[in-house]
């Protein structure tokens, strides 16, 4: 018995969903999502909630999948109503970002600068030349923007420099000994 796939995800208000067979489509003030849930999971709606179950209950993949598909539905539910935000931090010397456009400049140490291309559905604002928060109404994808980013120039370990998630903990290691 799933522990997370067994309760219900409850609609706040503002939020509206609709389900019509294996097609679960949410609305909210930020906006609106749809997923198709897997074949071997069950959904269905009561009222101000939506619940989830495996359409057989000895079935393995159907276990597997039913928590999956019900965290799935939660986070579409939070994105619409509240969505989504990540941080990144630029550290070292001349390391910068800039907007331009519909594209993330940045300058990272290499010879050329680095042009990202901004997704669809993904706002990115510069608030000083060395951070960057990523909002969307998808945790997946302002997840995944964060770490294309992130892995231009990952934090390295002698000496922190780099891009990292703002708190993010960077084990430094003990440099060459004379």
């Amino acid at each position: 018995m799933s522990r997370v796939g067994k309760n219900p995800v409850v609609l706040p208000s503002g939020v509206t969903a609709d389900v019509k067979d294996q097609d679960v489509k949410v609305k909210g003030p930020k906006g609106e999502m749809t997923l198709v849930v897997h074949p071997k999971v069950e959904v269905k709606l009561d009222g101000g909630n939506i619940t989830v179950s495996p359409r057989e209950a000895g079935d393995r993949e159907a276990r597997a999948l039913w928590a999956t598909m019900q965290r799935r539905i939660s986070n579409m539910v939070i994105g619409v109503k509240d969505g989504y935000t990540k941080s990144l931090e630029i550290q070292g010397v001349g390391y910068r970002c800039a907007l331009q456009g519909k594209e993330l400049v940045l300058q990272l140490g290499f010879s050329h600068e680095v042009r990202y291309a901004i997704p669809e559905g993904i706002t990115v604002t510069v608030e000083k030349q060395t951070s960057i928060k990523i909002d969307g109404i998808s945790k997946e994808e302002v997840g995944q923007v964060a770490a294309e980013i992130r892995g231009y120039k990952p934090p390295e370990p002698y000496k922190g420099k780099g891009i990292r998630y703002v708190g993010e903990y960077v084990l430094h290691k003990e440099g060459k000994k004379k």
